[in-house]
């Protein structure tokens, strides 16, 4: 029987994109962009994608009722989560003005301003847009095949930073080091777009797939 992959449609993020990404490299798994709880409950595997403000994300899940759907899901099965999919698993973003997020991780996002400096040292553009490499900083089954400090793509304003380090999966430079994936048993979540990284997004997807946790 054919797996199934649910990614999550809460009305934000390049759904089309990540779809058809996940689809090209999911054989003859079935891909649903779905904000049905049940779907999500009952598929193999699930890709949590987002785009946006942290506020407007959140009222989104709520909208939808999708809270508990996402967080039942990044606990059970291979999940990942792409740029604001990470983001929203942390407990806390000081975005306008401070946001409450599903906080399955305990930490918090906090915007690059003042921290992020070229070498000239004048300050670097915010959103980071654009590619960067990213160092690998655990050996995950995710990572096969794709080089350290390969680059990948970002569009964020934003970074997050776990209180616990151990999750951190890999990290990158924008003025600060930080963290721009993060891994635990089932999940994996990126900062950076695999969807419009090319062949090493790709690969990243494909790995996923393939993933036995």
């Amino acid at each position: 029987m054919a797996q199934k992959i649910a990614v999550i449609d809460y009305g934000m993020g390049n759904l089309r994109s990540v779809s058809k990404a996940v689809e090209h490299v999911a054989g003859d798994a079935v891909v649903r962009v779905t904000d049905d709880p049940a779907f999500i409950a009952a598929a193999d595997r699930v890709v949590f994608p987002g785009q946006g403000a942290a506020r407007d994300c959140m009222a989104a899940i709520g909208e939808h009722h999708l809270n508990q759907a996402v967080l039942r899901a990044a606990e059970s099965k291979p999940f990942l989560g792409i740029c604001m999919g990470l983001q929203v698993l942390l407990q806390h973003s000081e975005e306008n003005g401070g946001t409450k997020l599903l906080g399955l991780f305990s930490g918090a996002v906090r915007r690059f301003d003042g921290l992020a400096t070229g070498d000239n040292g004048l300050p670097l553009k915010i959103p980071h847009m654009g590619w960067s490499p990213v160092h690998q900083v655990v050996d995950h089954p995710l990572w096969r095949g794709i080089a350290d400090e390969t680059r990948f793509y970002f569009v964020h304003s934003y970074r997050v930073i776990p209180d616990d380090v151990s999750l951190i999966a890999g990290t990158t430079d924008y003025g600060v080091r930080f963290t721009s994936a993060i891994a635990r048993d089932n999940l994996f979540a990126t900062q950076f777009h695999p969807e419009k990284s090319a062949d090493a997004g790709l690969r990243l997807l494909e790995n996923f797939v393939r993933w036995n946790v």
